[in-house]
């Protein structure tokens, strides 16, 4: 058994798995032994590449189960207790063939079984424990104290003890799990073994370095964790910028299937199988998998992902700094110890190879050195009202012309040897342009004030019934700036888009993103600068034609809203209404009047039954007679009327509604 296979080469990704190469000596049919954690074994069962690269091959490779420890001993053939190990095995053992060494001479023979006997000790006896064993044809026993040696010959025996025994050591490490790979060649052969596990996120972090006169220099270093059981020690470590996909699978658990019972007696039917999908034959999915796989550089065979083929060396990174009256921090970063950084694209990935070997020792954590660049950027002020309502930012205007994906992380930056503070940065592919917001300047002061008003009609259309006057909602927004500072400042202000389009006279954006517009400002020292961001956005009037009078119509003709041609229209359209009123001020008129002769009518009935017999009072009688006669007739003409002017409301509605549905109108003012 050999342990030998060293961590050669790490792999370490930003999605939270980390690819590991190991490479080691193997003679013979050794078997090699690796201890993952078992939380880990589902991502190595399913990653795992085992090869002899010296024409060898690999039998086999197994894993300790799943069974918690006591049900795995409780499994065994062969118990052994915390005391007297040494005679309880013994005594399990009966019949079990062994050879023993007692002084000078070996025995073979099997075990009868231990027997404690009295052995004399001056004038007391002590018991003392004696073998026995059937040597050929005779029984003879031996003192233990007195077997130097004792050597199973039963194989099966052996392999017992030594299941028991490995078991009982793996439990020492409650969340270890031994993977065994069994070889079988000639020779001493070189094997390699990869696989991924679950591994920390590399993270990252920035310095930048602003000199006046000299171009902006940026660094880079990447923050590395080893929380394994294991030193890497001068492993060629590689960082991955991107994000593949990523997943647990569970393959370390045994899974059952549930069958389908079947009785012979009854001839019960099988279940019903259902064929699963086809994607093509197993050749061509195979085929499909070796083409997709990006190949190692320096990988015998397919592994889980692709490593850098090797670009030309980097600027050296820098780790010292300027001593007093020494030289600048600029050339001691430039002078300082040279880390080179192999980079290359994979495919949507980015991978940075630091070219020397890398220790970094078991629950510990190393800072790397992957980028010593200048880049294209200068200071500039960015002011955006919801980040600070009085002052902009101090910012680099970074563009990433170092060739290099950027990771996302902390910015520590200085200018002229000082720290002038810090700031976040997002991923940034080359050629990739950003904002660095690193401090407040207080030395610029901004003032906003905002206006809001409507516009004039820019469009009139008539259609469907309604006249539709359209005009633009316009809302100013002036930023007045003020530089108290001693130096020119470049400025740009960022104005929120929020569905409004910029008007005619608004000036032009530097740029546009997602959420805002940037205005570009040159503020010389001591100045102040003013700019006016015009919005505007659509909005409209309705006017239901139906519902107009002549003094709107007149209106709108003042306003050009209409021509003569369609103003005349409408007055035809506001008497044809009004003679269309008329008619139902006449009906409302005729019914009013009906109304009130039905109350007069109940009235003159009621005054009737209240008369009693007498000359004078017959007299009123036939007078009231003589009323109600009357308004039954006038409340036949009334019916008549209304009957009438029903019809001709109507009439005059519908012309109406006609008129106004034909009415179709559209001028742009």
């Amino acid at each position: 058994m050999t342990t030998n296979l060293r961590i050669r080469r790490v792999v370490l990704y930003k999605h939270g798995v980390g690819y590991f190469e190991r490479r080691g000596k193997v003679s013979g049919s050794d078997m090699l032994h690796l201890d993952f954690k078992a939380r880990d074994m589902n991502d190595v069962l399913k990653s795992l590449t085992v090869l002899d690269l010296s024409g060898g091959s690999v039998s086999a490779v197994s894993y300790d189960s799943t069974k918690p420890l006591e049900q795995l001993l409780a499994e065994a053939t062969i118990r052994i207790p915390e005391d007297g190990s040494l005679m309880a095995l013994l005594g399990q053992i009966k019949g079990a063939r062994v050879r023993v060494r007692v002084g000078g001479a070996q025995v073979e023979g099997s075990i009868i079984g231990l027997d404690s006997l009295a052995v004399a000790a001056g004038e007391t006896s002590l018991m003392r424990p004696f073998l026995s064993l059937l040597v050929g044809a005779s029984l003879r026993t031996f003192d233990i104290l007195d077997v130097a040696e004792l050597e199973f010959l039963d194989e099966a025996v052996r392999k017992d003890l030594e299941f028991y025994l490995a078991t009982v050591l793996s439990s020492y490490k409650k969340d270890s799990k031994r993977m065994a790979i069994l070889t079988s060649g000639q020779g001493e052969r070189e094997l390699f073994v990869s696989y991924v596990v679950e591994s920390p996120v590399w993270k990252t972090s920035y310095r930048i370095l602003l000199d006046e006169g000299e171009p902006p220099l940026l660094q880079g270093w990447a923050l590395v964790d080893n929380t394994g059981d294991e030193d890497w020690v001068d492993v060629k470590l590689s960082l991955i910028a991107g994000l593949p996909v990523s997943f647990v699978h569970d393959l370390y658990n045994p899974r059952y299937m549930k069958r389908p019972v079947v009785e012979v007696q009854t001839e019960a039917a099988a279940a019903p199988v259902i064929p699963e999908e086809s994607f093509g034959s197993a050749g061509d999915m195979m085929m499909e998998q070796e083409m997709a796989a990006p190949m190692m550089s320096d990988m015998p065979a397919a592994a889980p992902m692709a490593a850098p083929r090797r670009s030309r060396a980097e600027k050296a990174m820098s780790v010292g700094g300027p001593g007093r009256g020494g030289p600048s921090r600029r050339e001691a970063m430039e002078k300082s110890a040279a880390v080179t950084t192999l980079t290359k694209e994979v495919g949507d990935l980015f991978e940075y190879g630091v070219d020397r070997p890398v220790t970094v020792h078991r629950n510990q954590s190393a800072l790397v050195p992957i980028l010593h660049k200048p880049f294209e950027g200068k200071r500039v002020l960015l002011y955006n009202r919801a980040t600070r309502e009085k002052n902009p930012m101090a910012c680099i205007e970074l563009k990433n012309t170092t060739g290099l994906t950027l990771e996302g992380g902390p910015v520590t930056v200085s200018e002229d040897e000082r720290y002038v503070g810090e700031a976040m940065l997002d991923t940034m592919k080359p050629n990739d342009r950003r904002f660095v917001p690193y401090a407040v300047e207080l030395g610029c002061v901004v003032s906003i004030e905002d206006r809001t008003e409507d516009g004039p009609v820019f469009r009139v259309a008539v259609n469907s019934g309604m006249l539709v006057a359209e005009y633009f909602h316009v809302r100013r927004t002036t930023y007045v700036s003020r530089n108290k500072g001693q130096r020119a400042q470049v400025l740009f202000v960022e104005h929120p888009r929020q569905g409004w389009e910029l008007a005619k006279d608004a000036p032009e954006p530097a740029e546009t993103t997602d959420g805002f517009w940037r205005f570009k400002r040159e503020l010389a020292a001591g100045a102040q600068d003013s700019l006016t961001v015009t919005e505007r956005t659509r909005g409209q009037r309705q006017y239901l034609i139906s519902s107009m009078g002549l003094d709107q119509v007149s209106y709108f003709v003042s306003q050009r809203f209409v021509d003569e041609k369609m103003a005349g229209a409408l007055k035809e359209v506001v008497a044809q209404r009004e003679q269309v009123d008329s008619l139902a001020k006449d009906e409302q008129r005729l019914q009013e009047e009906r109304n009130q002769l039905f109350r007069d009518q109940e009235r003159i009935r009621s005054n009737i039954e209240s008369l009693k017999s007498g000359a004078s009072q017959r007299e009123l009688a036939d007078r009231f007679v003589s009323k109600l006669n009357e308004q039954e007739d006038r409340l036949e003409a009334i019916a008549r009327e209304l009957e009438q002017l029903a019809k001709q409301r109507q009439e005059a509605q519908k012309a109406l509604n006609r008129r106004i549905q034909a009415l179709s109108y559209t001028v742009d003012l």
